[in-house]
């Protein structure tokens, strides 16, 4: 599996992989402890090849800094990420010597040292890119996570007249409109 099918959802820990679209959002496999969960459009999603890191010249795709840490790592996992602030910046210089400093915070090198440990542990090595399949899974999750993705909502045939339509929104019907005159 590739980078295409991982995501990171907002307020949910770890990444998790895309499993199935329903009809109010997605299924997805939590790659920490196997759960799946229902994610709907509420979540802020992110895929993780979509994801890039800050350099002082251009950004740079998180697939391909995921790459330079496993050629530093020979493929292995990289330092903890509960390794001090000094310890994970110094690291991250060593693989990315040109990453900006005042954009690429402490909290975002940590993250990534994470998920990078965590797709390690779950034997997902596949950094390369695969752009059909990007687009696809973007508009999956794109689908399941916007509201114009659902179906719209059947009308009431009772409402389909005029008179009601026009009295449900509170305007007034032609036989009231003449009782006032």
């Amino acid at each position: 599996m590739s980078l295409e099918k991982v995501l990171s959802i907002a307020g949910k820990p770890g990444l998790y992989k895309l499993k199935t679209q329903t009809r109010a959002g997605f299924l997805a496999e939590s790659l920490l402890d196997g759960k799946t969960i229902n994610v709907s459009g509420r979540h802020n999603v992110s895929l993780l090849s979509e994801i890039a890191i800050y350099t002082l010249s251009e950004e740079v795709p998180l697939r391909e800094v995921f790459n330079k840490i496993s050629e530093k790592e020979e493929g292995k996992e990289a330092i903890n990420h509960k390794a001090s602030k000094e310890e994970l910046e110094e690291y991250f210089f060593s693989v990315m010597p040109d990453y900006d400093e005042d954009r690429v915070y402490a909290s975002d090198i940590k993250k990534v040292v994470q998920w990078y440990n965590m797709l390690i542990k779950n034997g997902i090595t596949d950094f390369s890119e695969a752009k059909e399949e990007t687009a696809e899974v973007e508009k999956e999750v794109k689908a399941a996570t916007t509201k114009k993705g659902t179906a719209p909502k059947a009308t009431n045939p009772k409402s389909a007249s005029p008179k009601a339509s026009s009295a449900k929104k509170g305007g007034a019907t032609k036989s009231a409109a003449s009782r006032k005159t």
